[in-house]
């Protein structure tokens, strides 16, 4: 497939630079092959010689054949020295990679100041650390450090840093907004002048320190860079890097330039999500594009106008990216927002809409409570069956009672749980690691006799927001827990000012909707609930 833009990711790189960002070699691993399906064209792996880590994911990537390049990154040689002696290049060619990166100074500012040598020896270092690398038969990449602030201060000598590497045989110029204070103005005249007298092809790598680093990358290429840089979902040093995740559906669904495949631009999103949760960091609902919020409709107009046609208010398909249409209920709902619901349910309401506005009512006195359904679908599932009468109960609480204490230095949760399953009465008792991880045990336990497929879910996160801070101790909670079976994801929420009883009502809701589709089977064997420790009346 012929490309238009070719784009070189540094997550694995730059992106470890952010803060809590830490990626272990497997990791990086993982995410290369990841980033190689969506079809980036470079993916930059670190330093060959800097750590264990990223010695051991470039030793692991030799025997692995991918479409994209991996890309090894280093520095031009030490000042007064031979680059064939330098440690780094020689490391870089033995890392077994195809293509480098080099980073060099070109503001004189930078060479004076930090490098602390002369702005001859730092040209003299450009040259002979690509002409090395040329002579090992490798693409080079000149990162040009500090480019634009090197251009504003000494236009001469910053061209003059270009003009070496190109000479030794760069194969790319990527000019840096390393402080990322420049603007896109700036950023299009200075790229115009280098496209222009530069005869080796251009790329851009920018950070995000005014917020402008995905807009500063698009006026590089409007103005000629046909290589863009940067990280997914913008992780890197400072403010971060640019984002790839919104640069590359920029380019191709609104600058008619192609980077990836249609099919490659369609895993956009699970990618995001994916280096995400490897990297450990919470993704910004929010993020244009692959943002779990960025194809969300909240207001009731916003809905209807949706519902007749998406592009009254999405600038494109989510489907192009991967995304999703979401249309949330709130406060703020009308009552299409509540028809789109019931029908993405299956629930016929050709005649209920006077349903349809009583469940407004009830949504908007509960949120007036504190409840919120926007992070709770589940929740909001079950409120609208049981609204249009397709929900039946599953179980009923009689009671539960908690017990905590502390022996031996440990603190020990004991729940004791009553339900009412069908006129069968249950007790049960069991014991966890904290007063939600006990009940949740405890209830788990009175429903395994009759639903076994209880034991296939897991709660895997909980969280407690305090909604009135002014009242301290007394103010309302508000608990949303998240549960998997292993296939599917969902959340319930629950409000009170006891964050026991809050915790309960999230947990009976997760229960209810795993079990939702759920066959009840028929009583265990009288030895099968004393082994449990149940006890039925």
């Amino acid at each position: 497939m012929k490309v238009d833009i070719s784009v070189f990711d540094t997550t694995l790189r730059d992106g470890t630079q952010g803060e809590g960002i830490s990626l272990s070699a497997e990791d990086k691993v993982k995410i290369a092959l990841k980033l190689d399906q969506l079809g980036v064209h470079y993916i930059e792996g670190g330093n060959p010689g800097s750590n264990s880590k990223d010695i051991e994911f470039f030793r692991r990537m030799r025997d692995m054949k991918l479409n994209a390049k991996i890309t090894a990154f280093g520095s031009t040689r030490r000042k007064n020295s031979q680059a064939d002696q330098d440690t780094s290049l020689v490391r870089i060619v033995e890392s077994g990679v195809r293509a480098a990166t080099l980073v060099g100074k070109s503001w004189d500012f930078h060479v004076t100041t930090a490098l602390q040598t002369t702005l001859e020896e730092n040209l003299a270092m450009i040259y002979d650390s690509f002409a090395f690398l040329k002579r090992r038969g490798l693409e080079a990449i000149y990162d040009a450090e500090h480019f634009f602030d090197g251009y504003k201060h000494n236009p001469e000598y910053a061209f003059a840093c270009l003009r070496k590497a190109a000479e030794a045989g760069a194969d790319w110029i990527v000019l840096c907004d390393t402080n990322g204070g420049t603007l896109p103005n700036e950023i299009y005249e200075i790229v115009s002048r280098v496209a222009k007298e530069i005869d080796k092809p251009i790329g851009i790598h920018t950070h995000n320190d005014c917020e402008l680093a995905v807009a500063n990358t698009l006026a590089a290429v409007q103005a000629g860079a046909r290589q863009v840089q940067g990280t997914i979902n913008g992780y890197g040093e400072r403010c971060g890097n640019a984002n790839l995740c919104s640069i590359i559906p920029n380019l191709q669904l609104k600058m008619g330039l192609r980077c990836v495949s249609d099919e490659q631009l369609g895993q956009l999103t699970s990618v995001a999500r994916y280096v995400s949760e490897i990297a450990n960091a919470v993704m910004p609902v929010g993020q244009p594009y692959v943002g779990n919020a960025a194809f969300a409709h909240k207001g009731g107009i916003h809905v209807s106008a949706i519902l007749k046609d998406p592009k009254t208010y999405e600038h494109v398909q989510p489907e192009l990216v991967g995304n999703q249409r979401r249309i949330l209920v709130s406060e703020l709902a009308g009552q299409s927002n509540i028809i789109h619901k019931a029908q993405e349910m299956g629930l016929d309401i050709s005649s209920g809409n006077e349903r349809a506005r009583a469940v407004i009512e009830k949504i908007k006195t509960l949120e007036h409570e504190g409840y919120s359904f926007e992070g709770a679908d589940a929740s909001l599932e079950l409120l609208l069956r049981d609204a249009f009468g397709e929900q039946t109960q599953i179980f009923k609480l009689e009671s539960f009672k908690m017990l905590v204490e502390k022996s031996d230095g440990r603190l020990v949760s004991e729940a004791i749980v009553k339900i009412d399953v069908d006129g069968d009465i249950v007790y049960t008792a069991a014991e966890g690691n904290g007063p939600v991880n006990a009940l949740d045990n405890a209830l788990r336990k009175a429903l395994v006799q009759y639903y076994p497929e209880i034991m296939n879910i897991a709660l895997t996160d909980y969280k407690v927001r305090v909604l009135d801070e002014k009242d301290a101790t007394a103010a309302k909670v508000r608990v949303l827990i998240e549960t998997t079976d292993f296939k599917n994801t969902w959340s319930t929420v629950g409000v009170s000012d006891n964050v026991i009883e809050a915790s309960w009502e999230a947990l009976v809701d997760s229960f209810r909707y795993a079990l939702m589709n759920c066959k009840k089977t028929p009583a265990a064997q009288e030895d099968k609930r004393e082994q449990l420790g149940i006890v039925n009346h």
